[in-house]
């Protein structure tokens, strides 16, 4: 299970575009957290602590502990992260939801594949993975950091599939027979077509001679 992180944050009355713009310029990302049992409360996290923790947790599989106005800590997951999108180290927007112990939540967590496969160490094939993340309902204490898929015995031309992936305590989403990876033969590289060259016959070179003399050619006869 992921080791929990912390988070401070502040409530904010401020809302729309026009108060985020304003927040961003002061250091402070605007936030939201919201559950089940609470309505949506509208918060601002600093941006370099945000940008700290984010840094040293997987942001998709870690609980956190928020504390809001110095009051007692609740446990959140985060659940979406608005980027700039011309510069995505630019956070606009975090979304926090409030997780409690006994309620299952869905997550997505990262596929790890381990080990080297027999048809790339003895037959020079390829390892495609195709997918990078599994959807699991999990209680919050469960949730694991990755899922972890050996590939040591995969051979040319055969795949793991998400039956394939143990998740203890927790329940599967994706559809069984989705692959999440497979070895392909190597790829060929197509001899470049050669175009024929046709080679002229050399020519013989031009034998010039020097005119006879209109005496000589006399003289001959």
């Amino acid at each position: 299970m992921p080791q929990p992180a912390t988070l401070q944050a502040a409530t904010r009355s401020q809302t729309g575009k026009g108060a985020a713009r304003t927040f961003r310029r002061t250091g402070q990302i605007p936030a939201v957290i919201y559950g089940h049992d609470r309505p949506a409360e509208a918060v601002t996290i600093e941006t370099l602590a945000l940008a700290k923790m984010l840094g040293g947790i997987s942001a998709a599989t870690t609980i956190v502990d928020v504390t809001v106005d110095g009051r007692a800590p609740v446990k959140a997951i985060i659940r979406e992260i608005q980027r700039d999108p011309l510069r995505p180290v630019n956070i606009l927007h975090v979304d926090l939801y409030e997780v409690k112990a006994d309620e299952k939540i869905t997550v997505s967590v990262p596929v790890r594949l381990v080990g080297v496969p027999d048809g790339v160490r003895n037959f020079a094939g390829v390892l495609d993975q195709v997918l990078y993340a599994l959807e699991i309902e999990v209680l919050p204490g469960d949730i694991p950091d990755h899922i972890d898929l050996d590939v040591t015995a995969l051979t040319i031309g055969h795949s793991l599939f998400v039956r394939d992936a143990q998740v203890p305590k927790a329940r599967v989403l994706n559809p069984a027979e989705s692959p999440i990876c497979s070895v392909v033969a190597p790829r060929t590289e197509e001899a470049p077509t050669v175009a024929e060259v046709v080679e002229e016959a050399p020519t013989e070179p031009e034998l010039i001679r020097k005119p006879k003399a209109e005496d000589e050619d006399e003289a001959e006869e």
